[in-house]
């Protein structure tokens, strides 16, 4: 049976999402009682240098609904400033992947989200593992520039071995001593082209736990013990429910990366662990009524960001106008046109990242196309293709990187790319979601078989992959990777790098076919799921809220 505390939860979440005021927007502010006092997070992550508002996709268990107006910075604004009128002990989180993922982040390394992300209100937020997309140094003059505060407990300057930001921080609210501790991947250095973090170190989940352990014992921490500890983590839901089943004294586990969308949270214990999708298309509410250091009641919600139910914030919206100004000749310029809707919110194929890989197929006249799994970029709906939205879906433009791989090689490829995506241990999770190949190419798994037998069939144009045989392959070139390797393809043949990059590559294909009419078929199928996977996050035992059970108990040690 449920408990009453997950009572409140679904009774929360059945509230209309699209009411004339929106539901978690009326909770009751009354002044604390019997000394229950109350407080609340908003959380966003992933904006990925989303200003603006842009065309979504929205999704439940039976429908899929696009509209063309959600999100933006501005209306992100809006929903801070209604939540502040019901809840007056508010803070305001961003999880981090802020400055990246559009063409005037790109152009501007970031600053074009500094007057508008400062607007905010933004009390705290994490570094992301793309905020080093333009730097060390430039995330470092990025930082100094915010009014708030970057707290990550794990990065630390290589050259110093000291923190290169504040690890935590204590804040009081509402006569709540809440401790927030900040967690960025540790695989930055990886998954990320290694100059980007340069003259910076990663530690691991082992600088958790005693910093945790601090926090509640108020050992060197002015004030005394907090009674709520919030970890904000930048290392996706899988890995942040790893965490939430191993650390002691967590709260709250506010996640990000990954871009899912909990409706529900996950609980594991006495921690609920959530994340609020991606490009400010979504806000996460979480109340907390706590008595006596110990919290007895909380609420959450996930806000869908739509144009007819929050307006943009005038102030907010003139801002992102005047940053934008510069370079709105550039991103309104016709690229193509579209009659279908390309957007990449699946696990293993979508009908963007098909076109992608079509495109650099072709450019690179191979036989098999490569794409990365990215998850960045709202999508873009049918009318006119433009250059914001190329940045929008391949911010960094890749030269072009041609070899031989010979079927065998292909073979352990894709086996490699399953474990990345499909694997049982979270630790074992890299990068973003499947490579994306050319619609020329049809792959067979099976993502439950055990590691290394995944694999069930290749074909390339309709004949079976040949071991012996090489192929043609073409992706992007990723800066610090091995000469002999083509996207995750190890020791190719024959590999040269030419002048045409992905963006050139897709630019030029859509002149050919425009306007767009379809993407072809999934060339990747699951023979135990739909070809349609919204979430990676599938594993049954991450489900006890969703079923009505509990999580396994901790001991908090408090």
């Amino acid at each position: 049976m449920p408990t009453p505390q997950q009572l409140v939860v679904r009774a929360t979440l059945m509230a209309p999402i699209l009411s004339a005021v929106p539901a978690g927007l009326a909770a009751d502010a009354e002044p604390a009682s019997d000394g229950v006092r109350t407080l609340s997070i908003a959380y966003v992550n992933d904006i990925h240098a989303q200003l603006e508002p842009h065309p979504e996709l929205f999704w439940n268990e039976h429908t899929d609904e696009r509209v063309r107006g959600a999100g933006g910075l501005s209306r992100i604004k809006t929903a801070f400033d209604r939540l502040a009128e019901t809840r007056p002990h508010l803070l305001r989180i961003d999880g981090g992947d802020t400055f990246q993922g559009s063409g005037p982040g790109a152009w501007t390394e970031g600053g074009v989200m500094v007057r508008p992300m400062n607007a905010l209100g933004i009390d705290y937020a994490i570094p992301g593992n793309w905020s080093v997309a333009y730097g060390t140094e430039r995330l470092l003059d990025l930082s100094k520039r915010l009014n708030y505060p970057l707290l990550s407990a794990n990065i630390y300057d290589a050259a110093t071995g000291e923190l290169a930001f504040e690890p935590y921080r204590v804040e009081e609210v509402n006569g709540v001593r809440v401790g927030l501790i900040g967690f960025t991947d540790p695989d930055v250095p990886t998954r990320q082209p290694p100059y980007m973090s340069e003259g910076l170190s990663f530690r691991g989940r082992e600088v958790l736990q005693p910093a945790i352990d601090k926090l509640t014992a108020g050992q060197d921490v002015e004030g005394g013990p907090v009674d709520v500890v919030v970890l904000i983590t930048h290392i996706g839901l899988m890995k942040s429910v790893e965490l939430a089943e191993t650390l002691r004294g967590v709260d709250v586990l506010l996640s990000s990366d990954t871009h899912e969308r909990t409706y529900e949270p996950i609980v594991r214990g006495e921690t609920w662990v959530v994340e609020a999708g991606a490009f400010g298309s979504l806000m996460g509410v979480l109340d907390l009524s706590v008595k006596d250091g110990q919290i007895v009641d909380r609420r959450w919600e996930l806000l869908e960001l739509r144009a007819e139910a929050f307006l943009e914030d005038p102030a907010v919206k003139t801002i992102v106008e005047e940053e934008l100004a510069p370079h709105r000749d550039r991103m309104d310029r016709e690229i193509g046109r579209t009659e279908v809707w390309l957007e990449r919110y699946n696990v293993m194929s979508s009908p963007l990242d098909r076109m992608i890989a079509d495109a650099i197929r072709e450019e690179a006249d191979a036989e098999i196309g490569l794409s990365n799994g990215y998850r960045f970029a709202p999508p873009t709906a049918p009318g006119p293709v433009t250059e914001g939205d190329l940045w929008n879906w391949l911010p960094t433009p890749l030269p072009l990187k041609i070899g031989g791989a010979t079927g065998a090689q292909l073979k352990a490829y894709w086996e490699s790319e399953f474990e990345n995506v499909f694997s049982s241990d979270p630790d074992r999770l890299f990068g973003g979601w499947l490579a994306r190949p050319s619609t020329n190419v049809h792959v067979d798994f099976n993502s439950t078989a055990p590691a290394g037998e995944r694999l069930i069939g290749v074909s390339v144009d309709g004949e079976p992959l040949e071991e012996d045989r090489v192929y043609k392959i073409a992706a992007g070139a990723r800066d610090g990777q091995p000469e002999d390797q083509i996207h995750r393809v190890k020791q190719c043949r024959n590999v040269r790098t030419v002048e045409a990059t992905t963006h050139t590559a897709v630019e030029r294909f859509l002149k050919n076919i425009s306007p767009v009419t379809g993407t072809g078929e999934s060339p990747l199928h699951c023979v135990v799921r739909p070809d349609v996977l919204r979430s990676q996050f599938m594993n049954p035992k991450f489900h006890a809220l969703a079923e009505g059970e509990q999580g396994p108990k901790q001991n908090r040690n408090r």
